[in-house]
């Protein structure tokens, strides 16, 4: 029987993820157009990766040039200020919001997300979600790792749990930590070309979905 959902946020449960895309290649702009390109690019093909990491891989490996700890600071700040207020009032996946609302008591659920802990805290009490929510985790505690304490905290067997995601990222940490993953396709088919995994457009067909993983324990 599954017990819990662990959502991703962006592109999971509200349709975010053009507006990080956005402001990923604001903040780039004045660097010219082909490393503009190229840092989107980059930030699509890791979607679930954690601005920190997005903003040192793109000085180190795309603009060659040191990033100083102030400069970072302000890309930081200049980010959150550009996708806050979109963010807290983009719309709801398909779904994603009927289904938290009636199942909230019949699974627990949980936020795994790479925006900031208090971001990401700030995003879902101002959306009025907060109270569907066991628990919410964001960066800098990576995924595999918000996943395992997860299990740990709440003593759930990893069988019991679905993860629902768009990222690779998102995959990985339900891999490693050896529970359910549906993916959210929307733009990103390409991410999971090759891997075997329930495939969802929206939250509609998510309770089909657990469903089915039920369905597939009883008969193993």
């Amino acid at each position: 029987m599954i017990k819990a959902v662990i959502f991703d946020f962006d592109g999971v449960i509200v349709e975010s993820v053009d507006i990080k895309t956005a402001a990923f290649r604001e903040l780039f702009s004045k660097e010219g157009e082909d490393a503009a390109k190229k840092i989107v690019d980059y930030h699509l093909d890791n979607a679930g990766v954690s601005r920190y990491e997005k903003f040192r891989y793109i000085y180190r490996e795309i603009l060659k040039r040191d990033l100083k700890e102030d400069e970072f600071g302000e890309l930081c700040r200049r980010f959150a200020s550009l996708v806050m207020k979109s963010v807290v009032g983009a719309p709801y996946v398909k779904g994603a919001y009927p289904f938290l609302k009636n199942n909230a008591e019949k699974y627990k659920f949980f936020v795994v997300s790479a925006t900031p802990q208090d971001e990401i805290e700030e995003i879902i009490e101002e959306r009025g979600i907060s109270g569907f929510f066991t628990a919410v985790y964001g960066a800098p505690t990576g995924k595999r790792d918000a996943v395992k304490y997860i299990l740990s905290k709440e003593a759930i067997e990893p069988s019991s749990v679905i993860y629902v995601g768009d990222a690779l990222s998102d995959y990985e940490a339900a891999r490693d930590n050896n529970i359910n993953f549906v993916a959210r396709i929307h733009k990103n088919e390409s991410l999971f070309s090759g891997i075997d995994c329930p495939r969802i457009g929206d939250l509609l067909l998510l309770e089909k979905a657990i469903g089915a993983f039920g369905e597939r324990r009883k008969s193993s």
